[in-house]
């Protein structure tokens, strides 16, 4: 007995050969069975439709969800090409077109939100600003993620001395194009983007006391050796962006890090060693050449000077809000300012006992030397008569004295804890320069 031939099994025939129930060998535009009969075969006016053997692509489109990814089989009317386009390029796409990881970026932002994060302030509130807020604001901001990995580059640098340099040229490309895109917008600052304002502000007087250092470019006051003190500027320029858009920030999701500047001055009298010192100063600036104006702008910086003071020594302890040691250049008049880039010695002198203030900020990586540097320019800008009168502050930079605090001081970085009592730091300054003390000089 002759065995039947199989046929494999399909359900593609043409209609004439289902209604006769014969087997249709497929074949278009008409199949051999409507060819012997001269029948019109429907192969001829409808698109063929997919085959019983599933390519590998339709085999991952099948394998995908059915109920978010339609099927891609049936005739040509049941999806329109563009879909189906639209479905294989979403799912199969050349894998070439993704971008390559930037690892080094990767690397920066990593270090940020597990280490630097924590060294731009020294309150716990703050730290949880920068660790996540500030990121998530970047990521909407691309200025703002720029400073971010400049500022974290700096860091790296100062953490791995043998590639200072590498990270220094890193550093330096980030935040050009950080403030490249910032001065783009800063005509367009509103509630979209103040908190981005204020954060990459804050980086940028980061940026402006490392980079120098990391450089080795340290001048007078200045970071380029220009005549000018350019720190200043910085700091009062930050400051001015702030305020601009202060009516935003103050209830924005980053109005944490203000908080030293919503508070109030606190009204509470500083130990009368430290008052005797000021008196001194005051003294000194009543009997100040240039004029009423010159002496007025002396008293004004003088003022702002004692308010620093009062805020330092009354902070809680263990903090040392980097807001308080800058309140001071924020604050002080513009007449000031210009006496000081005359080198003029009462503006001199004033700027030494500010230092005093902004040694306390020497434990942050970003600050550490200033204090010193500013203090030995000032020696060397003064004739030998001037010097007794920034004896004391030198004094106390010299020996790392941290005189303002009730309590202790916790390292930002270290975490070691620095003893701080005011008294005791004030008494081991060895001397106060004075009237009485510059008499027994002159003797």
């Amino acid at each position: 007995m002759v065995s039947r031939k199989s046929h494999p099994k399909s359900r593609n025939g043409c209609a004439n050969c289902k209604k006769r129930r014969i087997k249709c060998d497929e074949i278009r535009p008409r199949c051999s069975n409507c060819e012997k009969h001269s029948i019109t075969c429907d192969f001829s006016s409808h698109a063929p439709k997919s085959s019983s053997t599933s390519s590998p692509q339709e085999l991952r489109h099948r394998n995908s969800d059915a109920k978010s990814v339609p099927s891609v089989q049936g005739s040509s009317t049941d999806q329109s090409p563009a879909l189906l386009q639209a479905q294989q390029s979403l799912f199969d796409g050349p894998r070439s077109h993704l971008p390559p990881l930037q690892m080094a970026e990767l690397e920066l932002l990593h270090h940020f939100t597990t280490e630097t994060c924590y060294t731009l302030s020294d309150r716990p509130e703050s730290h949880e600003l920068w660790r996540v807020t500030v990121p998530q604001v970047a990521f909407q901001h691309d200025f703002l993620m720029r400073g971010i990995l400049a500022i974290s580059a700096l860091h790296l640098g100062c953490l791995r001395p043998d590639r200072q340099t590498d990270w220094g040229h890193v550093a330096a490309k980030q935040q050009d194009a950080a403030l490249s895109s910032f001065r783009k917008i800063m005509t367009n600052m509103d509630e979209s983007n103040c908190d981005a304002f204020l954060a990459l502000s804050s980086l940028i007087v980061v940026y402006g006391f490392e980079s120098p250092k990391a450089s080795h470019s340290l001048g007078m006051f200045s970071y380029k050796g220009q005549d000018s003190d350019e720190w200043l500027p910085l700091i009062r320029g930050v400051n001015s962006i702030i305020m601009s858009v202060w009516p935003w920030i103050k209830n924005g999701r980053l109005s944490g890090l203000l908080h030293d500047h919503i508070q109030e001055p606190p009204q509470t009298e500083l130990p009368s060693v430290l008052s005797e010192q000021l008196t001194h100063l005051a003294d000194m600036c009543d009997r100040a050449s240039g004029g009423p104006e010159a002496v007025n702008a002396y008293k004004a910086a003088l003022e702002t000077l004692r308010v620093s003071f009062v805020r330092m020594n009354n902070r809680p302890p263990y903090e040392c809000e980097v807001s308080i040691a800058f309140l001071w250049p924020v604050m002080i008049p513009q007449e000031y300012i210009m006496m000081l880039n005359e080198k003029r010695p009462e503006a001199l002198v004033i700027l030494a006992h500010y230092c005093v203030i902004l040694h306390h900020l020497d434990d942050y990586w970003w600050m550490r030397g200033w204090a010193m540097h500013i203090i030995d320019n000032i020696h060397r800008e003064l004739d030998e008569n001037w010097l007794y009168f920034v004896q004391w502050p030198t004094n106390v930079i010299s020996v790392d004295q941290k005189v303002l605090t009730n309590g202790t001081l916790q390292n930002p970085i270290s975490g070691n804890r620095v003893s701080n009592n005011f008294n005791t730091a004030i008494d081991s300054s060895l001397n106060i320069p004075n009237e009485e003390a510059k008499a027994g000089n002159d003797r």
